[in-house]
């Protein structure tokens, strides 16, 4: 995968969880806040203000910063897994 997609893919997921985010803020049956949170995690990696506003959510909310440390922790190791398979011997 070339980094032109890899960044085009960071971006669309990253705007579509803020958009359900949205959605969810006034849907009772969604997490709206964990879904604000997984896209502005993602929007961080190619946006300065998306880097700034997380890094003030994780000052203002330790305990939602311990979370998401575990959860993006789990998600790496699942990402290395699937796409990054041990080499053949």
């Amino acid at each position: 995968m070339t980094p032109a997609v890899k960044k085009a893919l960071a971006l669309v997921v990253g705007w579509a969880f803020i958009l359900l985010g949205i959605v969810g803020l006034f849907l009772p049956i969604m997490q709206g806040i964990l879904f604000l949170l997984i896209g502005l995690t993602i929007l961080s990696s190619e946006y300065v203000w998306a880097h700034h506003l997380l890094g003030k959510v994780r000052a203002r909310f330790p305990r939602i910063a311990t979370m998401s440390d575990r959860a993006r922790e789990k998600a790496t190791c699942w990402w290395r897994r699937v796409y990054q398979p041990e080499e053949s011997q």
